[in-house]
C-alpha cells in the first residue's frame, strides 16, 4: 500500500490508478514509490526509543540499544513511523532516529535450530563456505537477488539465503 501524503486519504486512489492519482495531485511518483508501505529500514542510533504512539507525550514501551537493527516500517504519521522488529513487536519512532541503510539479521532456520548459517563465496549452495553465522548476527544488506543476498559485516562478506535473513522481503531484489 502506498501513501503519500493526505492524497491516500482521498477517494480519488479508489477511481484512478496509483500513478495516475499520484501525478493527478502534482505528486513526484518516483518519490512517491521510494516511500512504499511496509519498508524495511534500519535503527540510526544505538538508543531508540520506541512510544506507544505519535507523539512525545505517549510513554516509552522500550528502548532498542542496537545500531543498524533491520525494522520495518508498517504506518507513517506526520514524522513517527510505525515500525515492526523481527519477534513482531511494533511501536512509535521518530522519523530521523532510522535510516535508509538495507541491514539483514540472521534467523534460525526451523529445521536446524540455532545451527550457524552458511556464508558462500557465491550466491550458490555449491561454492565455498567463507564464514558460519550465528542467529542474531547483524549485517549490511549489499544486493539480493531474490534466492540469494551478499551480506557484509565483521570478519565475513558472502552470500546467504534470502530466506535466512530478517530484513529483506521474499524474491526481493537489491541493487
Amino acid at each position: 500500500m502506498y501513501r503519500a501524503g493526505r492524497i491516500a486519504k482521498g477517494g480519488l486512489l479508489r477511481w484512478l490508478g496509483l500513478g495516475a492519482a499520484l501525478a493527478a495531485c502534482g505528486v513526484n511518483v518516483a518519490a512517491a514509490e521510494a516511500l512504499r508501505l511496509p519498508r524495511f529500514v534500519s535503527l540510526k542510533s544505538d538508543k531508540v526509543n520506541v512510544r506507544a504512539g505519535p507523539t512525545k507525550d505517549h510513554d516509552v514501551t522500550w528502548v532498542y540499544t542496537r545500531t543498524g537493527l533491520p525494522v520495518e516500517i508498517v504506518a507513517e504519521y506526520e514524522n513517527w513511523r510505525r515500525i515492526r522488529d523481527w519477534e513482531g513487536a511494533e511501536g512509535w519512532v521518530y522519523h530521523s532516529l532510522l535510516s535508509g541503510r538495507r541491514t539483514g539479521l540472521v534467523i534460525a532456520n526451523s529445521k536446524a535450530g540455532d545451527a550457524p548459517t552458511p556464508i558462500h563465496s557465491e550466491p550458490d549452495e555449491n561454492s565455498a563456505v567463507t564464514a558460519r553465522l550465528q542467529p542474531g548476527v547483524l549485517g549490511t544488506v549489499k544486493r539480493c537477488t531474490g534466492e540469494w543476498c551478499r551480506v557484509a559485516g565483521k570478519g565475513f562478506d558472502g552470500w546467504i539465503h534470502q530466506n535466512r535473513l530478517w530484513g529483506v522481503y521474499p524474491k526481493e531484489q537489491v541493487d
